[in-house]
């Protein structure tokens, strides 16, 4: 997910890691024929595409955020999170097909994995109406499900039209504020620019802080001058209770209006943001949670 915090590893240990490619990773064309591909998922929404084009039988390996559909983390090796590869680890799932985020990192690992011979395609994340289906046909394209692409592809696009003819018949917009994380009293928001920010979007509720570049952390003053109508949140587990209480407990928040109504919706982090085929579900949950049910936690699947 794109969301988490940066790992970095030494340039050196990605270089020494490429270094100790065996000949095997390298005969291993590029080109090998689609029936024997051997891939490698690297980002969540992509493994999530891969199952949903039935293409689950040739994945070998995934990384952590790949948790949809479950089964995905359970039955195929782990190559640990996108954003902390090793160029070692990766290789040694004997990948013929990489297939990664354009989030995937840190860069030299990734650059280490581009100069293995192993062929490895970046696919664009770009967190939209647009871009969610131009992902799903450019994987397609890449494992040879070009049909089973373009009918998922026309799917999203059918779901994602519906779901703006909804937005359409919202009368007052209301105002929300996507809290990321909440540590030592201070809180991560998601400004203009996020993932977050978007699913906002397409859901019909304005961003409390679309005058914040990216996701940083604000002092209370700024929660005070956001005053959001709604405080919204990733689902972690049994910790929710918590979270909400300490998000709408801050200094900064204690008098909001989502205080006052105790309006927070927590909802599952890779469905809602990361951008795979259920993203215009996942909107229509968040647009669901706001203003038909008064702000409170939503159900997802």
């Amino acid at each position: 997910m794109r969301v988490a915090t940066r790992l970095f590893i030494m340039a050196g240990v990605a270089l020494a890691a490429a270094a100790t490619t065996s000949f095997s990773h390298r005969a291993m064309a590029a080109d090998a024929p689609v029936g024997t591909q051997r891939i490698l998922s690297i980002g969540g929404d992509i493994t999530e595409i891969l199952y949903d084009l039935g293409q689950q039988d040739k994945i070998v390996a995934v990384d952590v955020t790949s948790q949809f559909p479950p089964e995905a983390l359970k039955e195929k090796k782990s190559v640990g999170y996108m954003r902390a590869l090793s160029a070692e680890g990766t290789l040694s799932v004997s990948p013929t097909l990489i297939i990664a985020s354009d989030g995937a990192g840190p860069p030299e690992v990734v650059n280490a994995l581009k100069s293995s011979g192993v062929r490895y395609v970046d696919i664009a994340d770009k967190p939209s109406a647009e871009g969610v289906p131009a992902k799903i046909r450019h994987i397609g394209s890449v494992v040879g499900a070009d049909d089973a692409a373009k009918a998922l592809a026309s799917k999203v696009e059918s779901e994602f039209a519906a779901l703006e003819n909804d937005r359409k018949q919202i009368k007052t917009r209301k105002k929300a504020l996507f809290i990321l994380a909440i540590q030592n009293g201070r809180a991560t928001v998601a400004g203009a620019g996020t993932s977050a920010d978007s699913i906002l979007q397409l859901a019909g509720v304005d961003n409390a802080a679309a005058g914040v570049n990216g996701f940083k952390p604000v002092s209370d003053e700024q929660l005070t001058e956001f005053a959001p109508d709604v405080v919204v949140m990733m689902r972690r587990g049994t910790t929710d209770d918590h979270n909400a209480s300490q998000a709408l407990s801050l200094p900064g928040l204690s008098q909001s209006p989502a205080a006052k109504t105790k309006s927070l919706v927590a909802m599952d982090g890779l469905y809602l943001l990361g951008f795979g085929p259920r993203a215009p579900s996942a909107a229509r949950d968040l647009m669901k949670a706001i203003y038909t049910e008064g702000g409170h936690a939503a159900a997802t699947p």
